[in-house]
C-alpha cells in the first residue's frame, strides 16, 4: 500500500484556481499499479498546505462550496477506479474534542465535512472514505469527539466507510513496558466500538520518534511500541491496514516537525533494518 505525503494535498494539486498540477501524483499512481499496491489518496480537506491564492482573499460561501467541490469532484474522478481509498477529511476536530476553526468552517459551516464525502463518493462510488485524525488513537476526549463526529455523520446517511487512526507518536505513548497490555487494550477498544458503528478502521500514518541521542534501549522500547500497535490491528476485526509513514529515517517529516526527536521509522539513516522492523515481522509471523 502506498500513500503519498505531499502529492495529493490542495497545494501541491492547485498552484492556481484554474490549473491542476498532476505530474507527481500521476507518478506515485502509476508506480504503485506497476508494483501490485493500493492507494490510499490522501488528503481532499484539510486545514494545512492550502496556496495562497486560497488562503489570501476573501471568499463568499457559494464560491468556496464551488472551489471545494470542483476540487474534490477533479480529483477523485481523475483516479476513479485507482485509488482505493480515501482520506477525505483530515484533522478536522481539534485536541480539546472541538471542531477546529478552519477556513472551510468559518466560511462554509461544520456541514462542509458532510458534503466532501458526498461529492468523494459521487466522483468514486467504489472508493472507501476516511475521516483521518491524530491522537485518536485510545480511547479518550479526542478519540471520543471523532466518535461522536462520525456516529453523526452516519446517521445522516453520509457516505463514510472508515476512520484512519495516523498514530504519530513518541516513546512516551506507551511509558513503561508494563503499561503496553493496557494501552493496546485501550486502543483496541476504541476500534471495536468503531467497528460497533459498521466503520473500517485503517492506522494511517504510523512513526515513532525518539529523543536524540538515542540509545539501544529506546530503539528496543519503539520496537515495542511498534509491535503493541500491529497486535492491536490483527487483533481486531475492523483494522485492514497499517501504514507507516516513511520506511527510512533517511527520509522523514520527524526531524524538522519536532526539533531534537528522530530515528521514527524502522529503517535507519543507512536503510538498516530497526529492532522495530523485525518486532513487525514477527507479530505477522506469530499471528
Amino acid at each position: 500500500m502506498l500513500t503519498p505525503e505531499n502529492a495529493m494535498k490542495f497545494e501541491p494539486l492547485r498552484p492556481s484556481r484554474e490549473r491542476y498540477d498532476f505530474d507527481h501524483a500521476d507518478a506515485l499512481v502509476d508506480f504503485a499499479e506497476k508494483h501490485a499496491m493500493q492507494v490510499r489518496g490522501h488528503t481532499l480537506v484539510w486545514h494545512q498546505q492550502l496556496p495562497s491564492w486560497l488562503t489570501e482573499r476573501d471568499w463568499t460561501r457559494d464560491e468556496l462550496i464551488e472551489i471545494l467541490r470542483e476540487h474534490i469532484t477533479t480529483v477523485v474522478g481523475r483516479y476513479r477506479g485507482r485509488v482505493a481509498a480515501w482520506d477525505v477529511v483530515n484533522e478536522a476536530v481539534a485536541d480539546d474534542g472541538s471542531l477546529r476553526d478552519t477556513i472551510w468552517r468559518q466560511v462554509i459551516g461544520p456541514e462542509y465535512i458532510d458534503m466532501a464525502f458526498r461529492w468523494a463518493h459521487e466522483a468514486d462510488p467504489d472508493a472507501l472514505l476516511f475521516y483521518n485524525d491524530y491522537g485518536g488513537e485510545v480511547l479518550g476526549p479526542k478519540s471520543d469527539a471523532i466518535y461522536a463526529l462520525v456516529r453523526d455523520l452516519l446517521q445522516r446517511d453520509v457516505p463514510i466507510h472508515g476512520v484512519g487512526l495516523q498514530t504519530h507518536v513518541s516513546l512516551d505513548w506507551f511509558p513503561e513496558p508494563q503499561d503496553i497490555a493496557a494501552n493496546v487494550d485501550s486502543l483496541s477498544a476504541n476500534m471495536d466500538r468503531l467497528s460497533a458503528l459498521g466503520l473500517v478502521v485503517h492506522i494511517t500514518e504510523t512513526d515513532v520518534r525518539i529523543e536524540r541521542p538515542i540509545t539501544e534501549d529506546e530503539l528496543a522500547k519503539q520496537a515495542r511500541i511498534y509491535g503493541a500497535a500491529l497486535e492491536a490491528c490483527l487483533s481486531a476485526q475492523n483494522c485492514k491496514a497499517l501504514v507507516l509513514w516513511g520506511f527510512t529515517d533517511r527520509h522523514s517529516w520527524i526531524p524538522y516537525a519536532f526539533p531534537g526527536t528522530g530515528a521514527a521509522l524502522v529503517f535507519d539513516d543507512a536503510y538498516r533494518p530497526k529492532p522495530a522492523y523485525h518486532s513487525l515481522i514477527d507479530g505477522f509471523a506469530g499471528h
